[in-house]
Formats: C-alpha cells, structure tokens, sequence
C-alpha cells in the first residue's frame, strides 16, 4: 500500500519526531528533508524537461505540505521557476530562501510576494519556522561575486534545529577558506554534495561544473557527517557522475563515515552525529 502512494504523500504522511531527520532524494540535487517538525524542499527541480534522462518525481502542485524552499541557485535545475510557482500555489504559508542577489529579480518575474521571500549571503543568517539557515557561499567552478554589492549568486545551505543539522551545497567546487566556514557550523548529520566534476568539453559548451567524486569524498572525510550522500550526477546526458565511485572511496579513504546511494522516492532516516 505505502508504494502506491505518490511521493508527495508519503512526504506529507510522515511523522517523523521533532529529533528525527529523514530525506527522500528527488534526483540532480533536489532534496525532501523533513526536520524539526518541518519539511524542507531544496532546489527541487519537477518541471517537465526533454532533457532530462528520467521524468519528475511528483508535480509541484501535489507539494502541500512545504514549510520552506531553498534555492541554491539561478539554474533551472535548482530554482525551477515552474516548480517555485507551483509549490508557492499549493502550499501557501511556505517560505522560500534564495541568494539575497537574485531575490528581487526572481520575485518580480515569479510573482511570489517578496514578503515569501528570503534572501541570505555568505554567512548570513535567518530563523523561521524553528529552523536556523544560514548561506555559505559556493563556488560554481568560480565565486563570481556581484562586483558591487558583494553578494554572491551561488550558494549552500546549512540548515538547523537543536541538535540536528545538514549542509545542502548546491552547485560548488572546492575554494579557499570553505571548510573553515564549514567546520564553523558543523557538526553535520548529513551532507549533501555534488559529484559530477568538471571538464573542458563541458566548460566550453556552458554546462558549470562542480567538485569530482574525489574532491566531494574529500570534503565529507574533513567534515566526518554521519551521513554522506552524493547527488548531481544523474539527470542529463552531458553532465553525469559516479555515485559507485563515490561510494566506494569514500569506504576506502575514511571508514566511518556513512554513504547514502540509492533509489530517488526513498525515505531515508539520518542517524545523530556522535
């Protein structure tokens, strides 16, 4: 019976306690978390897409139950101007988070209230809803600062309530100084980071990319979540990853750490950092 649910219920079906952290992977870099009490959906992508190698987990308007959406940046597949609308239509009290650089933009060509929108930086931060999100900048193969106000265009997302914690990184590769930023608001429970890496085939064709499966592992081993989960690397043709790899050396290289790798849908309960 539970399978025969659509995704959208099964998200909104549960009860997952106030210490409980539980995600469901919506595919590329989407996210369900459901934390603290609250449901968290970060850059789900649901629009309808030729490109893309597999069709959307659920339709935004099925997304009732949305207390806060986080768009990491202003990609299609991570702020999905269809899905926004959709999501701001079927769940009305739900808030969206995005870089403060693009907030004013993005809200006059979405329609969305800017009153539903917030907009953080780089190490800023916000409290809504029990929740704690504060902006860490990402390097989408560059920071590309605005070169006048400073704010940034890409970024990720710590998210926390009490004791529990997870960092969403959006699209980034490694840069100097992320890790201290990270250890800062660490520990994490979970971690979610891309590992689709980059070339000069994809630079040239404007497909940015992001850190390899061995940079990700790297990151994950120096900020030991208990949970790891790799995402990025299965949505279109051009730009895909290893999740296996990934896996496997972050098993070989830092015993230890737990590694998520599994079916989009899935509901997934994050054990505590200890």
């Amino acid at each position: 019976m539970e399978k025969e649910r659509g995704l959208a219920d099964r998200i909104a079906a549960c009860r997952a306690g106030e210490e409980d952290l539980v995600f469901w992977w919506l595919g590329q870099m989407g996210f369900a978390v459901r934390m603290g009490g609250r449901t968290i959906y970060a850059d789900p992508y649901l629009s309808e897409d030729e490109a893309r190698l597999y069709p959307p987990a659920m339709r935004a308007d099925e997304i009732t139950n949305a207390d806060i959406i986080l768009g990491s940046h202003d990609h299609l597949d991570h702020i999905d101007y269809e899905t926004w609308q959709g999501i701001a239509k079927a769940s009305p009290e739900a808030v969206f988070i995005l870089p403060s650089l693009l907030k004013e933009r993005i809200s006059r060509k979405l329609q969305i209230p800017a009153e539903r929108m917030i907009g953080l930086d780089d190490g800023k931060s916000v409290t809504l809803k029990g929740l704690t999100i504060t902006g860490v900048a990402s390097a989408h193969e560059a920071l590309d600062p605005d070169p006048v106000t400073g704010e940034h265009p890409y970024l990720g997302y710590v998210v926390r309530s009490g004791e529990r914690c997870f960092y969403h990184a959006g699209d980034t590769c490694l840069y100097e100084g992320m890790l201290a930023k990270l250890r800062a608001q660490g520990p994490f429970d979970a971690i979610f980071v891309p590992i689709n890496g980059r070339d000069a085939a994809r630079y040239t064709s404007g497909c940015i990319g992001n850190m390899t499966f061995q940079e990700a592992v790297d990151l994950s081993g120096a900020l030991k979540p208990a949970l790891a989960v790799p995402g990025h690397y299965d949505m279109f043709s051009n730009n895909l990853g290893s999740p296996i790899a990934f896996k496997a050396y972050l098993e070989a290289k830092y015993k230890g750490i737990g590694c998520w790798v599994g079916e989009r849908g899935t509901a997934v309960e994050v054990p505590k950092k200890v």
